[in-house]
């Protein structure tokens, strides 16, 4: 008759007692220090974030329908960097350009477009 061997079953016991034991998850408080500055940085974010409108955007155009779209087009293929939208303003149609967060971005963008269309202006839209 052959006799088992129980140290290995022991063993596998023993190692799967002790991880049910400590294996349970920990609990504990997490405490972060931050600067108060942070906290104040993204509340300026937020609240520059709710203020879209008050971006400034780049006038290229302002006239008739068909003349409006042409420059549209054109503008399109020459400066992927801005989106260009129409708008309409009784009794004109406008091409706008960009929407910048402030005057400088909106400056530079205006001097490498008013290569192009030198008429071209900065303004903030009407709310």
């Amino acid at each position: 008759m052959k006799r088992l061997n129980f140290k290995p079953i022991k063993l596998a016991l023993i190692c799967i007692v002790s991880v049910s034991i400590y294996g349970h998850a920990q609990q504990g408080n997490v405490t972060i220090n931050q600067d108060q500055k942070i906290t104040e940085l993204l509340e300026l974010k937020k609240e520059m974030n709710k203020n879209a409108s008050d971006r400034y955007k780049i006038q290229i155009y302002s006239g008739g329908r068909n003349e409006a779209y042409k420059v549209q087009k054109e503008f399109d293929e020459s400066f992927t960097n801005w989106k260009s939208i129409d708008a309409f303003e009784e009794p004109n149609f406008k091409i706008w350009v960009g929407s910048f967060r402030n005057r400088l971005e909106a400056d530079r963008a205006l001097k490498e477009i008013k290569q192009k269309y030198p008429n071209a202006f900065v303004f903030q839209p009407k709310k």
